[in-house]
């Protein structure tokens, strides 16, 4: 049995008791290190080692913990409420140690008994076992060079190309069972291949332990926790060591909007809504079938800010992208009238979702201010990335979505039909400077349905892949930073399946490893030009050379940097057809070298081009008092650099 010697199987010995000033900023809603006080903690008490258990259940009339150390005996280590004020039950278990699986038992006061994972866990069993385990996050980092200088890399003036992976289907070993790779095989391949593929970040889908597999994530059981399907926490801290000894940031899919249902799970943890609304209008989101938590709860909002920065401070982690604010912000999202309750004010805005999303963006950057927040935000609320004091919601970036929905619906209109949609190309600009945006081609525009890219492109094989490498072209052009979705840097044929390894054996075939390799020296190329990432969020950084040329589908601008002679042209033809002599205006005489031409065979285009580079002529076209006479390849891009003939 589990105890003390000579002690009483329910004593309560706290390996590192919270302190009162720990209850006090606990119950205000102002402390952001409970993974600290709560959950389970191995230590030594009076000379005896074991394990420290903590849990906040203030509804509860009885707690005891039960576990592979007890045989699951509810009888024999209970824990005792440490006082009413705090809600929070406590005890000391010896002779526990490092991968013991444990649940709460909890009794409620009505007498509903309910066994629970801890909301605090730092590990749990591979689904569909649930019960949390007694974890170490021990660990020797060798990634100091990459955190003294990653400011500098996650900068919004920093050239930013996300790859957005799942990790469950990036790469799978079909000679074992179909299996996913594990993190440390992960650190084997990814690394490598995001600095061949010149990609900066990389972005996991939620990594967070959740019980369904198909939910990518999305329905998070274990906030302090990465998922035990791909090893330990330890071996996660691994393969984010590696990336980061490989120059890549590391983004993390975080889910504060809603959580599921499981029995084991946060809802109705002590016999009572804890951690959701209990009206079921504010507390149940009917489009996932999940609970919301109730952000106007001091204790809710401390959980979840406490799990954010757990992943910066244990896992060195640089970024966070916080999944469906748009859900949070709203009381009426996926809600049919008099389905939802209106605010205070008698309006559909989440108040105390606005208070908690600004207090948590204060809270990230006043502790590390060398990451960033990213908002999966789908609406036109304002000011979403700036700062709180200055009445925005505080977030760093935030994913520009019209600009994806208004780009991909262009892009899979016949080119014989683009002219009359030539506003869906053009409208981003109006309000590409309204915020901090990411241009996201992420995993929703590729599954349930939806197809893959290149089968969203339209015409044979060869204009689907023009297309594709078209629309890259185009968006890495434009103002703002990227994220790719995994397989559609090679052109995957299928719709993303959760359960298969992307079809790596397309690389084979020439279209396919060509539109790779335009990936791969497009990222190379934007890294190394300035002007098109260091005015993203400016106005200065962007001039329009033309853009009202819907009949024949061609679109011209400049990019440019914070040296007013570091300049980039780009021009974009959205036809199969060559255009031959076209004039394009440019802001400077001189010669303008073709640095980037999406048509070149070297990607699997035609090779129509104009031979290094065309001397600007003192010939007007629109504003501008200089202009190039060029020969525009089909379905293609070209990118050019002022300078001398060199």
């Amino acid at each position: 049995m589990s105890t003390l010697t000579d002690r009483p199987t329910d004593a309560v010995f706290q390996a590192s008791p919270p302190t009162d000033l720990d209850i006090y900023l606990f119950k205000q809603g102002s402390h952001f290190r409970l993974y600290e006080i709560l959950g389970s903690h191995l230590s030594t008490v009076d000379g005896v080692t074991g394990c420290g258990f903590a849990v906040w259940a203030p509804n509860a009339s009885a707690v005891s913990v039960i576990g592979e150390f007890n045989q699951w005996d509810v009888t024999s280590n209970a824990l005792h409420l440490r006082d009413d004020d705090s809600g929070i039950w406590e005890g000391f278990i010896a002779d526990v140690a490092a991968g013991a699986s444990y649940k709460y038992r909890i009794v409620s006061r009505d007498g509903k008994i309910a066994d629970k994972g801890d909301p605090f866990a730092y590990y749990w069993e591979i689904p569909p076992l649930s019960a949390s385990r007694v974890w170490a996050l021990d660990y020797a980092w060798n990634d100091a060079v990459w955190m003294a200088g990653r400011g500098v890399k996650n900068r919004l003036n920093a050239p930013c190309s996300i790859y957005e992976v799942h990790l469950g289907s990036w790469r799978r070993v079909p000679e074992d069972g179909n299996r996913s790779l594990s993190y440390r095989e992960m650190a084997e391949w990814l690394p490598d291949y995001l600095v061949r593929m010149n990609f900066t970040h990389v972005e996991f889908l939620p990594l967070t332990e959740h019980p369904f597999y198909g939910s990518w994530g999305y329905q998070t059981t274990g906030y302090f926790a990465p998922t035990a399907r791909y090893g330990t926490p330890q071996d996660f801290m691994f393969l984010i060591d590696t990336l980061h000894r490989h120059g890549i940031g590391v983004i993390l899919d975080w889910v504060p909007s809603h959580f599921p249902s499981d029995a084991h799970d946060l809802g109705y943890f002590d016999g009572t809504h804890l951690f959701e609304h209990a009206d079921p209008r504010q507390g149940f989101q009917p489009e996932w079938h999940s609970s919301i938590f109730n952000y106007g709860r001091h204790e809710v909002r401390a959980f979840l800010t406490s799990s954010a920065l757990f992943w910066l401070d244990k896992y060195h982690i640089d970024g966070l992208r916080i999944d469906a604010v748009s859900a949070m912000l709203y009381l009426d999202y996926g809600r049919k009238e008099g389905e939802w309750i209106p605010n205070r004010d008698g309006g559909r805005e989440n108040l105390d979702a606005i208070t908690f999303l600004r207090n948590l963006n204060e809270a990230v950057y006043c502790d590390y201010p060398d990451v960033q927040t990213i908002a999966e935000e789908s609406t036109a609320w304002p000011l979403v990335s700036s700062p709180a004091a200055s009445g925005g919601l505080g977030f760093g970036l935030k994913w520009n979505m019209g600009w994806m929905h208004d780009a991909l619906r262009y892009f899979s209109e016949d080119p014989i039909k683009r002219k009359y949609h030539h506003v869906q190309l053009v409208f981003s600009l109006w309000y590409a400077f309204s915020e901090h945006f990411v241009l996201p081609i992420s995993h929703d525009e590729v599954v349930y349905g939806h197809g893959s890219l290149i089968g969203k492109m339209p015409g044979d094989e060869w204009q689907q892949f023009a297309n594709l490498r078209l629309l890259y072209g185009y968006m890495w052009g434009h103002p703002g930073k990227k994220l790719l979705f995994m397989g559609c840097e090679f052109g995957q044929k299928r719709e993303w399946q959760h359960d298969e390894s992307l079809e790596w054996h397309v690389l084979q075939y020439p279209q396919h490893d060509g539109l790779r390799r335009w990936v791969e020296d497009l990222n190379r190329f934007y890294r190394s030009e300035t002007a098109l990432y260091q005015q993203d969020f400016s106005r200065d950084g962007f001039q329009w050379m033309d853009s009202h040329n819907a009949e024949k589908s061609v679109l011209s601008f400049v990019r440019r940097g914070l040296d007013p002679d570091d300049t980039l042209l780009v021009v974009c033809n959205f036809t199969p057809v060559v255009r031959e002599n076209f004039l394009v205006g440019v802001p400077k005489s001189g010669f303008w070298h073709e640095v980037m031409n999406s048509d070149a065979e070297l990607y699997g285009g035609s090779g129509v081009g104009n031979f290094g580079g065309v001397e600007a002529a003192p010939v007007s076209v629109g504003e501008m008092y200089h202009s190039l006479m060029l020969r525009l390849p089909p379905l293609g891009v070209l990118f050019f650099r002022q300078g001398s003939r060199s």
